[in-house]
Formats: C-alpha cells, structure tokens, sequence
C-alpha cells in the first residue's frame, strides 16, 4: 500500500477551546497511541489529512517537529452534518507488526436473472495484515448467485498476508427474494369489495 507523508505539530493546550481555535487555523487535533508510549497529541492541516483519509487504512508517515512517527488512523470523528474533520485517533506501528484492521467488501458481477436483491450483512471485513501492507480491500464475485445463496467469511479470498480476524462462518453477503408487491388494480377492486360490504 501507498504510503502518504503529513506534516504534524504537537499541542499543548487541551479541551474544547482549543480544538476549536486549531479548528480555525485549518488543523485537525489527533491524537497518536500505541507501543505503550505516552499518547501524542498532534495537529495535523485539514485538507492535507482529508485527501489522506480517502484511502482506507492508509499508512501516514507523520513528521511531527522533526521526528518520524509511522501511523494508521484508528477512528475518525467527523461533524455530523457538513462531515468535516473534527478529530482523528492514530495508531503507532512497525515495520513487520501485525494489526487488525477492517478492510472494505467490494462486489463484482450480475446476480442471477429475477428480482433478487444482495444484501451486506457485513461492510467491511475484520483481518490481520503486516502494519506496512493493508490490503485497501477485497473483491468478491456475485456473478450467478441466486435467492438463498450466501458468501461466508470464509469463501473471501484474501490478499496474500492477511488472516481472518473473526469467525470464518459468519455470514459476509447473502441473496435475498424480492417482496413481490400486489398489483394496482387487484389493491383498488379489494378496497371496492371492502367499500360495498360496508
């Protein structure tokens, strides 16, 4: 995976009013955790940290004040409504150390024929990858898949490195029937019958 370098300044005042003012100047506040280190508090420019935040699991190498720290975002608070930026946790990692991440679930091809609808029980998938090569996703083939039909955990093929970090059986996607809904015409006659017994 890509590995995106950022620029971090450390903080020193904490709470509200502060992560408002560095809001203001276009920084995010984060925070950087992991190896039982003391947490880091950074702030990072906003635009700079968006563009970065688009790749999922995206490996940051963090220069904060002169000092290379190797990172993962852990969890993203965004505002609710417009979605900016409003705070970022950061995991510290290693070359060649293990992590648990979620991965995206990515389909390819046609159900099928017939009015069957895919359903994602899960979004994304739990797995074990070396810190320095998340997968960004994994793709999954539909093609044919009828009512009924489910994809296990298990039947995802994983990128060379990574392991499953959750039960193989749990159920990732499933083919459900569409609800037929009863035609116009015969909801409209019973609501007449419903009318004329009244």
């Amino acid at each position: 995976m890509a590995e995106v370098k950022l620029t971090a300044e450390i903080r020193n005042d904490f709470g509200k009013g502060a992560a408002r003012r560095a809001r203001r100047a276009d920084l995010v506040p984060a925070v950087i955790y992991g190896h039982g280190d003391k947490p880091q508090h950074v702030a990072i420019h906003n635009h700079s940290l968006m563009m970065a935040l688009k790749t999922p699991n995206v490996l940051i190498r963090l220069d904060v004040d002169g000092t290379d720290a190797l990172v993962i975002p852990k969890a993203v608070q965004r505002e609710a409504i417009r979605g900016f930026l409003v705070h970022v946790d950061f995991l510290a990692v290693r070359k060649g150390e293990k992590v648990t991440v979620e991965i995206p679930i990515l389909t390819e091809g046609d159900l099928a024929p017939g009015a069957n609808i895919l359903e994602h029980l899960l979004n994304t998938l739990p797995v074990e990858a070396e810190a320095t090569h998340i997968p960004e996703s994994v793709t999954v083939s539909v093609a044919g898949l009828d009512a009924g039909d489910t994809v296990l955990a298990k039947d995802i093929k994983l990128p060379a490195g990574s392991t499953l970090a959750i039960e193989d059986d749990v159920v990732a996607l499933q083919v459900v029937a569409a609800q037929a809904e009863a035609p116009a015409e015969e909801s409209a006659e019973g609501e007449g019958d419903a009318a004329s017994e009244a």
